[in-house]
């Protein structure tokens, strides 16, 4: 009943959805090194803050609100959850065609730019796409030299405004074969950069799935997740134009056990990574040492930083949405 709720009023326009009870000491917390302890102190909780969604994505805190933002991808909307624990559509039919149930069909990754515009990664429509202020939509890639994208996955942006994002074959995964499922136009995955509305660089077409991406806090690194058939993340040094160079593996996660992927990323001002992956969200410093992971009831998608000291971690985790809070700040648009 909870969930037909939920879709009655995405479907309706009722723009609310009640309130599940939020529970707290969900899920566990690994520690392979002491030094997780200056991070996420013993004994911290992982809050449940909501579920009973379909498979949501792509979390991003607006500081303007505040609230958080984040993908129903089944459900063809971005939700919006506010401190009061409410939860209501912020966008419904981000795709306007018809789809069978049950493909992810409507955005993943979102962030903000630098004027605090959200900025999303569009499934269906297959285009990376801005919300003006005033709500309407500029499209900023749907195409790589005339052709279409796959399925824009995830996204970020660089202090300079340019947007870098993945685009793996995520669409057809879950789409149906038959004559009205999408046809693949590029026959790679590719890392893009877009510097305004239609101008388009790949970045770089060696990772075999790309995912999740972040950049370190000086900018100087790109780490991007590649989620099969390995499990595994790179890294790029970012040169002064922009480009990517000298890519080299930063942690192979294929023997580790767990159905999860690496999926959606962030980073602490420190530079450690907070990645998504087979166990639940891995931390790892620069060095790529193992400090240990979050551990929780469903496997994660994507995270990002929130509250008013950037120091909450909101994880989307298939069906629910969860909250850890750490000691130290993230970085976020």
């Amino acid at each position: 009943m909870k969930r037909f709720a939920i879709l009655l009023a995405i479907v309706t326009g009722v723009i609310t959805v009640p309130m599940l009870g939020q529970q707290a000491g969900v899920g566990s917390i690994v520690r392979n090194d002491p030094a997780l302890d200056k991070l996420v102190s013993p004994g911290t909780k992982i809050e449940k803050l909501h579920g009973d969604f379909r498979f949501i994505e792509g979390p991003v805190w607006v500081r303007t609100g505040p609230y958080l933002l984040f993908s129903d991808l089944q459900n063809n909307a971005i939700m919006k959850w506010s401190p009061d624990g409410s939860v209501s559509v912020f966008r419904k039919a981000i795709f306007s065609g018809s789809y069978p149930d049950g493909v992810q069909i409507g955005s993943n990754g979102l962030t903000l730019d630098k004027q605090g515009r959200l900025v999303a990664a569009e499934h269906g429509n297959r285009r990376v796409s801005r919300i003006e202020k005033d709500g309407t939509i500029t499209v900023l890639a749907d195409r790589y030299e005339g052709k279409r994208l796959n399925s824009p996955n995830d996204l970020v942006c660089k202090s300079n405004g340019d947007i870098y994002f993945t685009d793996p074959p995520g669409l057809y995964r879950t789409y149906p074969e038959g004559p009205n499922a999408p046809k693949r136009e590029l026959d790679f995955a590719g890392v893009y950069r877009v510097s305004a509305p239609g101008k388009v660089e790949l970045v770089t077409k060696d990772v075999p799935y790309p995912n999740g991406l972040a950049f370190s806090p000086d900018e100087k690194k790109l780490y991007i997740a590649s989620s099969r058939p390995e499990k595994f993340w790179m890294v790029y040094n970012v040169k002064a134009d922009g480009s990517l160079s000298n890519g080299r593996r930063f942690f192979d996660a294929t023997s580790i056990p767990g159905e999860g992927v690496p999926d959606g990323m962030k980073v602490d001002r420190a530079g450690n990574i907070y990645a998504t992956g087979p166990a639940g969200i891995m931390i790892f410093t620069p060095g790529a040492k193992l400090l240990g992971t979050i551990e929780l009831p469903e496997i994660p998608a994507n995270l990002n930083w929130g509250d008013a000291d950037g120091k909450a971690l909101y994880i989307t985790a298939r069906t629910s949405l969860y909250r850890i809070r750490m000691n130290v700040a993230g970085m976020r648009p």
